[in-house]
């Protein structure tokens, strides 16, 4: 992002009223979302990508290594130098060393990079959720978008696990794994 960037103005257009402030993506509606994604992919001067980690690999190396994996892959798709950039990351999150980077608590309501980049993770893994409805659609992946809601925890107590569940997210439930 461009240290010009008018967040504001892009926040401006799903506020409401009063000041137009960061927010967390889980803080904003789905409709919120949407509007703010569409504006960092039509913006021109905004770079931005999204990468997803399997789940048998999530269940062999961590969520947490699966995470810095996702977040190294899509920093790598984006075509720009190292040299280049710094780096803003939510608390937690790391990219490889050769990067320049900083690590922030709450970055997504503190640091408008990484609001936005909150927002591009959120709708590209709902999107993803929701293209995966069809093929798998028993579990109402268009509903609950994977998350462990109370509905998805039911129906994979009635069907087990397919093959993009993690079984390490759903150990206690001890469940086999099926395919649909």
């Amino acid at each position: 992002m461009p240290e010009d960037f008018d967040w504001e103005g892009a926040f401006r257009m799903v506020t409401r009223h009063g000041v137009p402030r960061l927010r967390d993506s889980k803080q904003l509606t789905a409709q919120q979302r949407d509007i703010l994604y569409e504006h960092i992919s039509t913006h021109g001067r905004l770079k931005h990508a999204a990468a997803f980690v399997e789940a048998h690999v999530i269940d062999a190396i961590g969520i947490v290594n699966a995470a810095h994996e996702a977040a190294a892959l899509a920093l790598a798709s984006l075509g720009v130098s190292h040299s280049k950039v710094e780096v803003l990351l939510d608390a937690g999150l790391r990219v490889p060393e050769k990067w320049q980077q900083r690590s922030f608590v709450r970055g997504d309501e503190t640091i408008p990079v990484i609001a936005l980049a909150s927002i591009v993770a959120k709708v590209s893994r709902d999107r993803l959720m929701e293209e995966l409805s069809s093929r798998y659609a028993p579990y109402a992946l268009e509903t609950h978008k994977g998350y462990g809601t109370l509905i998805h925890r039911r129906i994979i107590s009635q069907l087990g696990l397919s093959d993009i569940h993690r079984t390490s997210f759903c150990t206690r439930l001890r469940l086999s794994r099926k395919t649909v």
